[in-house]
């Protein structure tokens, strides 16, 4: 099914009421347009969150593509989904960078979490969903999305905002224009609409107002300088693989690279994994209701699939991959699932990979626009977090519920730290999260039996049959929602 596809009608038209299976599609020519349709919308995010986590965007790009093909594979076509970057991470490599880590260290970490994913996703195939939400019900769930999202708000003000704040203002209301005020599928590519004008702004601010002194991120301190700066993508070639990850005047150039393994670094990215199984399952769900099809069986190959895409892409020194909902937002507008169009947009993402001068074209990205971008992104990461207490009808009445992950909460946002020795110590998200899951077990083991009974929540379903008893669904974790950022 995954490589043959029956043609849909005559292939070129549809009727009212049709909608285009994934192990269909329509003719080659719309097939090839509406992959282009599906880049558009998941390339704004897919290369802004590499920039942000100092990785390089051109390989982001091309691996997106190679992942997709092989999600797309291991679901043997009945998931129709394009693997672009996570946002998950970020919080987590800004850590590292902190600590002093390289990007060696940080795909090393992550790859070591798609490898966990992986395993999740095996588990949840053959033995269903039962254990899983045992120790991530949706009050624990929510929390570590939440603390991942609003972890990372010292980063746009300390980082992003202060290069150029009037541009980064305008950004971030534009962006929020777009998102509210466009319908159809230009509202779900406000993201990259946004990277375009704010280009463009900077670009006129350079030539109206001159330079600007402020924050210069690749300099480190203050300085005068031009908001935007064309040298390197002038020089870049338009054919060519992605560069080596060199030191240029002590400071690291982000490309291709072996990863390496720090056991600090992985458990600061260990977290991440809860908001990816609860993105995979959203993803799932969504699609299942759009097409009528029955895809819990293939939930687990999901989540393992997208655990492998992150193994490839990191193994290269790629970026993290996720599910996109903005790839669900053109199959919601258009109707069409079929997976054809998804191998389409990957080999676009691959052969826009293979051009320097498209990577250097993304690296220039004026800092004041990703400060504008990454306030309205952070910001619904963390709120997606209360979207799943919401969907899932957790009640903060209960202590249970409240105590714990709270505590967790305030530890990971503040970026609390615990040392335990000189070269070790638990911080912010990674602490954040044992605490909201451990003392949430703990409050449940020592409440009353009445208090525990309330606690519980609602049901994910997410493969085999629930140990809860409920089989219809109704409560599933994302089961209303898309799952995503």
């Amino acid at each position: 099914m995954s490589l043959g596809w029956k043609l849909h009608g005559d292939g070129r038209t549809m009727g009212p009421d049709d909608v285009v299976a994934p192990d269909e599609r329509l003719s080659w020519d719309k097939t090839i347009g509406l992959g282009a349709q599906h880049v558009v919308a998941m390339f704004g995010a897919t290369f802004v969150f590499p920039l942000i986590m100092g990785l390089n965007a051109q390989l982001a790009i091309m691996m997106s593509g190679i992942a997709t093909i092989a999600f797309l594979l291991i679901v043997q076509g009945k998931v129709p989904s394009y693997l672009g970057t996570s946002a998950s991470f970020v919080g987590a490599v800004a850590a590292i960078r902190a600590q002093g880590g390289d990007s060696r260290e940080v795909t090393g970490a992550i790859l070591v979490a798609g490898v966990v994913l992986a395993a999740v996703g095996v588990l949840i195939h053959f033995l269903g969903s039962g254990v899983l939400h045992r120790v991530l019900p949706p009050v624990v769930t929510g929390a570590v999305v939440m603390l991942i999202g609003f972890n990372l708000a010292p980063v746009v003000a300390t980082i992003y905002w202060p290069q150029d704040q009037w541009v980064a203002l305008l950004v971030m209301v534009f962006t929020i224009v777009c998102a509210v005020g466009l319908r159809g599928f230009a509202g779900r590519i406000a993201i990259f609409l946004a990277l375009i004008f704010g280009y463009v702004l900077s670009w006129v601010f350079d030539k109206v107002f001159g330079h600007i002194t402020a924050f210069d991120a690749g300099a480190g301190k203050v300085t005068t300088h031009f908001r935007t700066n064309f040298s390197g993508i002038q020089q870049a070639d338009w054919f060519g693989f992605p560069h080596h990850t060199t030191m240029v005047a002590g400071k690291e150039v982000p490309g291709w690279h072996a990863p390496s393994f720090s056991v600090a670094a992985i458990l600061l990215v260990l977290p991440a994994v809860i908001a990816l199984i609860a993105e995979n399952t959203g993803h799932v769900k969504a699609v299942a209701e759009m097409t009528g099809h029955d895809l819990n069986p293939v939930m687990g190959r999901a989540i393992a699939a997208d655990g492998i895409g992150t193994v490839l892409a990191t193994s290269v020194g790629g970026s993290p991959t996720t599910t996109y909902a903005e790839n669900i937002g053109v199959m919601a507008a258009t109707r069409v699932y079929s997976t054809a169009a998804y191998y389409v947009a990957a080999l676009v993402a691959i052969l826009f990979g293979l051009s320097p001068k498209f990577g250097a074209l993304v690296a220039s990205t004026p800092g004041g626009v990703l400060g504008g971008i990454t306030v309205v992104l952070y910001g619904m990461i963390g709120l997606l977090g209360a979207k799943i207490w919401k969907e899932n009808g957790v009640d903060f009445g209960n202590p249970i519920n409240l105590v714990p992950v709270a505590a967790g909460i305030v530890i990971g946002i503040g970026n609390v730290s615990l040392k335990f020795t000189d070269n070790f110590s638990l911080t912010g998200i990674a602490l954040g999260t044992v605490v909201a899951v451990a003392a949430y077990h703990l409050a449940k083991a020592l409440a009353p039996a009445d208090l525990r009974s309330r606690a519980e929540g609602a049901v994910i379903i997410v493969g085999g049959r629930d140990t809860y008893g409920d089989s219809d669904g109704v409560d599933d974790l994302y089961e209303k929602g898309d799952g995503r950022r």
